[in-house]
């Protein structure tokens, strides 16, 4: 794993510890906060595997090494005052001992106007109307006709997305691919596609984009 910080310039408490946040690449979903010392960031940093400091149990603590739900770290960064870290990560599993996906899963408040949509919540509820059929859902509706009307339905918003494209009508754009995007990830469900096979997939184009880059300049 590449070094773009000292580590020395970190500020360590009293115990030798340093809070670490974890969110998920992709998501950017806050997942969990642990501790750190200095060898289980170097720990982490030479295996790219998160490591941890158990304050109850007093040593290093690799997380998944019982449960198997490692965290593959992205990136490592540090805030401004140099006194936390976060780390970005890719999970095999649930962040929390309960199965939660995230430790943070008990909601206190939340503002009456509040809304957190996600893509992944999209995706529950989709899920939701093809395990439990709900009557009148248009969604478990394409869920019985079944894949030839999913796929008709993704060809059909796939033209009206070109045409809204091709007059410049900008709104009528959006509209468009909202209801292509949707009908997708119906299709995505049906066929037990997840949004982070696409995060992998689109990924490892990036990846391999970078790799022609540099061979390019060195050339």
């Amino acid at each position: 794993m590449e070094t773009f910080f000292d580590i020395d310039k970190l500020k360590f408490n009293e115990q030798g510890l340093i809070p670490a946040v974890t969110i998920e690449a992709g998501t950017h979903k806050l997942l969990m906060q642990a501790f750190m010392n200095r060898e289980s960031l170097e720990k982490t940093m030479e295996t790219g595997l998160a490591t941890y400091w158990s304050r109850s149990r007093q040593e290093l603590w690799c997380k998944g090494e019982t449960s198997g739900n490692y965290q593959h770290v992205v990136s490592i960064t540090a805030d401004c005052d140099l006194d936390s870290l976060q780390l970005t990560i890719v999970a095999d599993g649930p962040a929390c001992h309960t199965g939660e996906y995230s430790c943070f899963h008990n909601l206190l408040w939340k503002a009456p106007e509040g809304e957190d949509f996600t893509l992944e919540d999209l995706m529950t509820l989709i899920d939701g109307r093809r395990t439990e059929p709900k009557e009148g859902s248009y969604t478990t509706y394409l869920f019985q006709k079944g894949r030839e009307k999913i796929l008709k339905k993704v060809g059909e918003e796939s033209t009206e997305v070109i045409i809204a494209a091709a007059t410049d009508d900008k709104a009528e754009t959006i509209y468009e691919i909202s209801d292509l995007v949707y009908h997708v990830m119906v299709l995505m469900i049906q066929m037990g596609i997840s949004l982070e096979d696409i995060r992998k997939e689109l990924a490892s184009r990036h990846v391999i984009d970078h790799k022609v880059k540099q061979e390019k300049m060195t050339k």
